[in-house]
């Protein structure tokens, strides 16, 4: 059940990461950040970021092998990269409309290899 409540948490918290580290891009197109400046951005990500923290470090204790869970440092940390690409991907292009290419498919599939790499065990 912890390696669940791990995921769910990674989940969360990159769900609030996309928004703090690219939301200002997209904030400017929807007219309420226009006139912020980059102060205003800067905390305004900060706020954002507040609440990936909130979820991502409980995370981490949930799903570290040390703690009682299930990853070493390296599989969290390669678990949350593939789903950090993957929030990103569906925000970006169900929210942020940006098209999606077939290199940024294969990019992403070379990083799936890559967890493979990292969770097999040689």
């Amino acid at each position: 059940m912890r390696t669940f409540y791990s995921v769910v948490l990674l989940v969360i918290a990159n769900i609030f990461m996309t928004f703090a580290w690219y939301g200002h891009l997209q904030f400017s197109k929807w007219g309420f950040t226009q006139k912020w400046g980059i102060v205003g951005l800067v905390l305004i990500s900060w706020f954002i970021a507040l609440f990936e923290y909130a979820f991502q470090v409980p995370a981490n204790k949930l799903g570290y092998i040390e703690q009682g869970g299930s990853f070493s440092i390296f599989e969290l940390k390669t678990l949350q990269e593939v789903i950090s690409l993957s929030i990103f991907l569906l925000i970006n292009t169900l929210i942020f409309n940006e098209k999606l290419q077939w290199n940024h498919l294969l990019s992403f599939a070379l990083i799936v290899l890559a967890v493979y790499v990292a969770y097999r065990k040689w």
